[in-house]
């Protein structure tokens, strides 16, 4: 057997080990295609076999059981596991892999409903997790977050998406220490709803100085304190996701801003609390921002674009849905923003045609452009540039789909100069012009 043939059996994707000899080498079991054809039953019994085993990747087995799992805890070798979308994985599998393996370093159990005890486990147990995916957790609450930021200090990736039970005190307090009360009356706090209401600070003498990775979309009990606490706690932050959490505001963004140069992505989509005063603030202070996405954010104008045009390395714009945008911002983008690479703009009813020719001409490095349901995006032979829409799209959604890409860009481009040449032609000949979906320079 050559050398290259081992290298090979270290790797094995979307298969199952076929022979001894791979059973004794393989390394890396990755399965993530779902159409492979490789279902539970048949990876169970190769846990006993592939005892070297490092890593393992089952995201594509999605019937993944319980008596897989607690097989697999057997290896020792054992140091990453992704079970995303495993839904009938539960906490008996996971409560063994903790008490059996050695630490991992990376766990991905996103899909996997899993309760307080068996993630705060993982994070008093795995002290060297370095990656740590929790999307999609109906059940976790602030009791079992509060031991990941306690526990585990050496994460760079953290991921509690879509996670409805998180609040504030799910996440670090801003404070260090807690001052003593002043002696003498004081009203009494409002009555709890809850226990969970109840839990004091989460006061932390550590800093998550390691960590870059934080996304918290889609927990809507999120609120401006909770952000704060965040930034103080992990000052490092390279990557934040705050996307549908609603009840943020210009605060927690002036929080944000106090990242400064290390924030390079931003996500803060339906957070409609969110204004111009939070973003100019932000594009002041992060000044190595190189993708930010404010979608669904209504009430920003002109003036936060203006403020984002002059980042001077932003690749990568999101603005869907912001109905107070004019063409006055896209004229800005476009003459300050050469670094630009992908905008988003769909559903920008103040957007004109003419303003997008502009950008298109002058953003040389524009690689993507979504204008999908801009009135002037609807012109005639402009849909010809586009990308093929989704297929789960309904006929009126792919009608008025706008979405150009690669050499499409450029394209489009050269149509709509070869557009207002003709009208430019017209005018000089005083006959009225009529848009064409070709590229012939006929006036008639």
């Amino acid at each position: 057997m050559n050398h290259p043939d081992v290298e090979d059996m270290k790797r094995i994707v979307d298969r199952l080990p076929q022979t001894e000899s791979e059973r004794r080498i393989v390394r890396h079991l990755v399965i993530r295609d779902p159409n492979c054809g490789v279902s539970d039953e048949w990876v169970a019994p190769e846990m006993f076999f592939c005892r070297q085993l490092e890593s393992v990747v089952l995201s594509g087995v999605t019937d993944t059981s319980d008596k897989t799992i607690v097989h697999l805890a057997q290896n020792s070798n054992l140091q990453g596991l992704d079970l995303t979308g495993c839904k009938y994985v539960t906490d008996v599998s996971i409560m063994e892999l903790v008490a059996k393996t050695p630490p991992l370093q990376w766990l991905q159990l996103s899909g996997v409903v899993l309760t307080d005890a068996s993630v705060s486990a993982i994070a008093k147990t795995f002290p060297k997790l370095v990656e740590l995916e929790l999307n999609d957790q109906p059940l976790m609450t602030a009791v079992s977050v509060r031991d990941i930021w306690s526990y585990s200090r050496k994460l760079r990736t953290l991921t509690l998406a879509r996670s409805p039970q998180l609040t504030d005190s799910s996440l670090p307090s801003p404070i260090k220490t807690l001052t003593p009360q002043p002696s003498g009356e004081k009203p009494l706090p409002a009555r709890p709803h809850t226990w969970l209401d109840q839990l004091p600070p989460l006061i932390l003498r550590h800093t998550a100085i390691d960590l870059r990775v934080l996304d918290l979309s889609h927990c809507p009990k999120l609120t401006d304190a909770g952000v704060e606490g965040i930034v103080v706690h992990a000052p490092l932050l390279r990557s934040l996701a705050l996307t549908g959490c609603p009840n943020l505001t210009d605060k927690a963004v002036e929080s944000i801003s106090k990242l400064g140069l290390h924030l390079g992505n931003l996500t803060l989509a339906h957070c409609p609390r969110i204004t111009d005063n939070g973003i100019v603030s932000l594009a002041r202070s992060c000044t190595e921002l190189r993708s930010v996405d404010l979608a669904f954010c209504r009430q920003l104008t002109d003036m936060a674009v203006f403020e984002l045009a002059n980042l001077e390395h932003v690749h990568r714009l999101v603005l869907v849905r912001v109905p107070k945008l004019t063409d006055n911002a896209i004229y800005f983008l476009a003459d300050h923003t050469p670094s630009l690479e992908r905008l988003h703009l769909s559903y920008c009813d103040r957007i004109t045609l003419k303003s997008l020719h502009h950008l298109v001409r002058t953003c040389k490095r524009l690689v993507h452009l979504t204008a999908t349901g801009v009135p002037g995006a609807k012109r005639t032979g402009v849909g010809r540039f586009s990308d093929t829409p989704p297929a789960d799209l309904d006929p009126d959604q792919k009608s008025v789909f706008r979405a150009f890409s690669g050499p499409n860009v450029a394209a489009l481009c050269k149509f709509l100069d070869k557009e207002k040449l003709r009208r430019e032609q017209a005018e000089a000949q005083n006959i009225p012009f009529v848009a064409r979906s070709d590229d012939s320079m006929d006036l008639y």
